[in-house]
């Protein structure tokens, strides 16, 4: 049993498929839920040292359509236990971690079910207390402790409350974004002639077009598949999906509205599109969150993952900002940011490219609506000021090409041989004309490639989960990223082991 719930593990949380699809037979099972349900229950008495049978736990989930029966199972495990179980129903991600630390919930733990932007087919679980998510080494114990479940209890049944929480956390972006924007004549509505299209793909996210804007004044009326429908009929809520951006870029035209905000199944994470249709995600959303938080916190650290461009780390320094590329991983950034900190070193800001924002200012919480909040505040005050959102990204210089190729690596060792790679690619840039490994570099090898060489820089790392060497590269010139794989072709085809297709 304990095999095949740690083959469950995704790093910090649990994923698996929860519905049998063609070829793929469901792990994530029941009986699976209610052993590591159990598990997250013994971990918890131990880390707080507290009987179980006075927990307050709650449990939320996604649109997915294995959520509810999943939900359920969870909440019964808890509830024989003795725990009081808030039951949160469809809600997202942050606001899970929320529960944990609102006055009058107050909760010792709190679990989401979600598998984030996977296919509907999958599902998983996210653990959180009062500290902030589980780490990685946390989920292993939880596991651990899971094989111990022999479904023999003592003591008295807890209770269940269902509870409507994503109405309460929606009223606390309301009036963040009502004190932030603050202008003083329209403070209930401060929103009010702005239109604004939300697409949530159908996932959980429909919530902040009704509970968030509407109540400040926006017209949301075209905002798009906002009603949670667990088999994403229209696209994969993901914002690193082109479907997707594609889909939100064409009805902010389409309605002439004012921006446009996409989130993935659980609100972690999120990207806008500004009146004129311009995608802000990745380099420019951390280029524009960025431009807010230093502003607010000068001079500040802002800790990113591994590939953000060049562009991106001369922006924020004008700004007179730090930039600080740390290792892929949204958990890795954030902690990051956090051992920052505790060092003295300031850090306001933390975030991956993917669009995992965190801000000190709000518990280092990855949080997709959080990050819209903050980002509609200052659309609002720029308003007022003839200026639109777009403005503040103006002098981000953009890549004329940018890639990321994905080499396969035909080993069951292969984390070794992506080791020996990265080790050989050391001596080999030494031989190239122009190319020089950038300093300071906590993942993989990046490197930069002059204007006769390329023209820009390249990042070869070891996924951090499959068997696959992941190349992104970015050039300032037509052709630069041609001549950098050409450059570095005849090194990768050396090892048999890799599927070099460049």
């Amino acid at each position: 049993m304990i095999d095949k719930l740690m083959k469950l593990q995704n790093g910090t949380d649990i994923r698996g498929i929860s519905i049998d699809y063609k070829d793929k037979k469901a792990n994530l099972t029941l009986e699976a839920v209610k052993s590591i349900s159990y598990g997250f229950i013994k971990w918890l008495e131990k880390k707080i040292d507290k009987n179980s049978g006075t927990f307050k736990i709650a449990v939320g989930m996604d649109s997915r359509l294995s959520g509810p029966k999943i939900k359920d199972c969870i909440i019964k495990e808890f509830e024989s236990l003795g725990c009081t179980v808030y039951d949160c129903e469809i809600c997202t991600t942050p606001a899970m971690f929320m529960t944990t630390i609102l006055k009058g919930y107050d909760c010792d733990g709190a679990i989401m079910v979600t598998a984030s932007h996977l296919p509907y087919y999958y599902n998983g679980m996210k653990f959180f207390t009062k500290d902030g998510g589980c780490e990685k080494q946390d989920i292993t114990d939880i596991i651990s402790k899971a094989s111990n479940c022999n479904g023999e209890y003592i003591g008295d049944k807890g209770s269940v409350h269902k509870v409507d929480f994503i109405s309460e956390y929606s009223m606390l972006m309301v009036d963040i974004i009502r004190k932030g924007v603050s202008s003083g004549k329209n403070y209930e509505k401060p929103l009010s002639g702005f239109k604004i299209v939300v697409d949530a793909g159908n996932g959980a996210g429909g919530f902040f077009a009704k509970k968030v804007l509407e109540v400040l004044g926006a017209d949301t009326s075209k905002s798009q598949f906002i009603e949670p429908d667990g088999r994403f009929p229209n696209h994969v809520p993901n914002p690193e999906s082109k479907e997707a951006m594609d889909s939100i870029k064409i009805a902010v035209l389409k309605s002439q509205a004012d921006l446009g905000i996409i989130f993935d199944a659980d609100v972690d994470r999120a990207a806008i599109v500004d009146s004129s249709g311009t995608e802000i995600n990745r380099n420019s959303l951390i280029a524009l969150i960025s431009s807010i938080i230093l502003e607010e916190h000068p001079g500040t650290t802002i800790v990113t993952d591994s590939v953000t461009s060049t562009g991106l780390s001369d922006f924020i320094s004008e700004l007179g900002g730090i930039h600080h590329r740390f290792k892929r991983g949204y958990k890795n950034v954030i902690n990051e940011g956090k051992r920052l900190n505790a060092q003295g070193n300031e850090c306001y800001l933390a975030i991956e490219t993917s669009g995992h924002a965190a801000l000190k200012e709000n518990y280092f919480l990855d949080d997709g609506a959080y990050l819209v909040s903050k980002i509609i505040i200052k659309m609002a005050r720029l308003n007022s000021e003839g200026k639109n959102i777009h403005s503040l990204i103006e002098k981000l210089k953009v890549p004329v090409e940018g890639l990321e190729y994905r080499i396969k690596i035909k080993s069951d060792d292969f984390q070794e041989i992506g080791k020996s790679v990265l080790h050989d690619l050391e001596d080999y840039i030494g031989k190239v004309n122009g190319w020089n490994i950038v300093p300071n570099n906590y993942e993989g090898i990046r490197v930069n490639c002059d204007k006769l060489n390329g023209d820009g820089w390249f990042l070869l790392r070891k996924s951090l989960h499959e068997p696959v060497l992941v190349l992104n590269v970015e050039s300032d010139l037509n052709g630069g990223i041609r001549t950098i794989v050409n450059k570095l072709k005849p090194f990768l085809i050396n090892y048999k082991e890799l599927e070099c297709d460049l």
